[in-house]
């Protein structure tokens, strides 16, 4: 099973808590320092010897080993952080190809040099985040900018999938008001658990969309497959959690603030001139 960062931070953490012992250990021997291998084969022999160098200083190794958790979540963050740069990087030069279908709904100007595709979860808290942080993103670049929403249900979310085929029924009827149901439950992320389904309905009303249509396009099996689509994609460019979003074929996985954003944009302006 691959390690998540957070295993990796904590093997590190193990590592250097390790070394921090040893180097307890070693101020117990005699001036003359004892190497690796004789440190080694005498806790082997004998383990009481961690137990009685911790017991001599407890306060001082509690505070080296706080000191090494620190060292090892910075050197972790900054090693994650030239990993992504690097991964970055590369996306500029051989950027990722989302499928861009113009029939779908797009927010913002079809004709904007900046494409951000989405992948979300109407559930998801930290989708809810990302949701305002492509508001602001859209305030600071206006018409250089579009928005394609695409699927990305998680199956611990139960409202996820039906809001997802809900947005899809409505964008049948009117793209305008897709987006503004899809406004107006990120906004209100609180009803799905306390009102469920019923709070489609509530909200299509709102919205203006024609209940009818939208329960006759619920079973239309093209809206089935262009989340399953959406999915699939989203697999395909090794995102799976939500949100995620490919700027002109380079990614960024998580709710990031806007500043990572505007990296990005800003760099494809700057090569668009």
């Amino acid at each position: 099973m691959k390690k998540t960062k957070q295993n990796q931070t904590e093997d590190s953490v193990k590592k250097y808590s390790v070394l921090a012992t040893i180097a307890t250990i070693a101020l117990a021997f005699s001036a003359c320092a004892p190497s690796a291998k004789q440190l080694k084969e005498a806790i082997e022999k004998d383990p009481s010897i961690v137990f009685a160098a911790i017991e001599k200083a407890p306060d001082k190794f509690i505070e080296v080993v706080m000191k090494a958790q620190q060292d090892a979540q910075k050197v972790s963050a900054e090693k994650a952080q030239d990993e992504e740069k690097k991964a970055r990087e590369e996306e500029f030069k051989n950027p990722l190809k989302p499928a861009i279908d113009e029939s779908r709904v797009i927010f913002g100007n079809k004709s904007a040099p900046i494409t951000i595709v989405e992948f979300s979860d109407f559930q998801c808290p930290y989708c809810s985040k990302g949701y305002q942080t492509v508001q602001e993103v859209k305030k600071a670049y206006g018409e250089k900018v579009r928005v394609i929403f695409k699927h990305l249900p998680l199956d611990f979310h139960p409202m996820a999938m039906p809001a997802a085929k809900y947005f899809e029924a409505i964008a049948q009827q009117d793209h305008k008001k897709a987006e503004k149901f899809h406004d107006m439950v990120f906004e209100n992320q609180n009803m799905l658990k306390e009102k469920g389904e019923a709070w489609f309905k509530e909200v299509a009303k709102k919205v203006g969309a024609d209940q009818k249509k939208i329960d006759a396009a619920l079973k239309d099996e093209s809206i089935a497959k262009r989340i399953a689509a959406d999915m699939e994609e989203a697999k395909g460019f090794n995102m799976s959690g939500t949100p995620g979003f490919v700027i002109n074929g380079v990614s960024l996985r998580g709710a990031y603030p806007i500043d990572a954003f505007k990296k990005i944009i800003d760099q494809h302006l700057a090569a668009i001139k």
